[in-house]
């Protein structure tokens, strides 16, 4: 028989972590399913009536995401078009009753391979937020998420924010997903873009791609090479499979080879790249 725990503060969730091993549920959209099969039989610490955890403040140089704002919520509010790509992927991700439950912290805590809100974070620069009973830290996401449904989280700490820097006027985003059809599948490659543009340059560039490799992996050779690049809509040309590896390590799987998925990121890379350039 399993325990279900349900605090009211912050601290009280934290003592409870601190006391013996839990599981943290919020929209519970990648839990409960993986389980259809199989008894319920962890102990829970549902968080969502801890007040103060929801919703997204713009503070002086960044953006707080709380552990509790939904998709839906990131959909509605109004951020600046270096965040265009996040929204994209949200408005991907399942249907408007799972964008009404699920959370951004949920999907980075879940750490599946094919989150996709991970690769627009982290070319965003996102930092997670964990709090426990011993004090507080934060953590960049590159390091957060360390494999496959792992992470940095140790067992009595609870991611409380997302927090992304804010970024110069006129940068912009964009997120392109791969998967069997365009929305409520799991992704077979995603892109991430976030471009700043100096002048009618490139200013400076964060690529990340997501479902090809264990975590979203940033693409460091690939936002080299487009430095000083001309913004345009044959920015996209600049990319090229050297610049996948060896950042990128696919997995065969039923959803695609690693060879179509090295392929499908390049060609979602230049043509992201080119749409991009070409709004900018």
């Amino acid at each position: 028989m399993s325990d279900y725990l349900r605090p009211d503060t912050l601290p009280e969730a934290l003592d409870a972590l601190s006391a013996r091993r839990l599981t943290i549920i919020a929209g519970g959209t990648d839990h409960y399913p993986a389980r259809v099969a199989a008894p319920l039989d962890e102990d829970l610490l549902d968080i969502t009536a801890i007040a103060g955890l929801r919703g997204i403040e713009e503070r002086g140089d960044d953006f707080r995401i709380g552990a509790l704002t939904t998709w839906t919520d990131l959909i509605g509010a109004d951020l600046p078009p270096s965040m265009a790509g996040l929204k994209a992927a949200a408005r991907a991700i399942g249907g408007i009753q799972i964008q009404n439950a699920a959370t951004l912290a949920g999907n980075i805590c879940n750490a599946s391979p094919a989150a996709d809100g991970a690769p627009n974070l982290l070319a965003l620069d996102a930092r997670i937020n964990l709090a426990s009973a011993r004090g507080a830290r934060v953590v960049p996401l590159a390091d957060f998420i360390t494999g496959n449904r792992a992470t940095a989280r140790a067992p009595d700490e609870m991611v409380v924010a997302i927090t992304i820097d804010k970024t110069a006027p006129g940068t912009g985003s964009l997120f392109l997903k791969l998967g069997a059809r365009s929305h409520m599948v799991i992704s077979i490659v995603m892109t991430a873009l976030v471009i700043e543009p100096d002048g009618d340059r490139v200013g400076s560039a964060r690529i990340a791609v997501g479902a090809c490799a264990t975590v979203s992996r940033r693409l460091p050779a690939l936002e080299a090479a487009l430095l000083g690049a001309r913004l345009d809509d044959r920015l996209g040309g600049l990319a090229e499979s050297s610049h996948l590896t060896p950042a990128l390590d696919p997995i065969d799987d039923i959803r695609g080879s690693a060879a179509y998925r090295m392929d499908a990121a390049l060609t979602l890379l230049r043509r992201g790249l080119g749409e991009l350039g070409a709004r900018l």
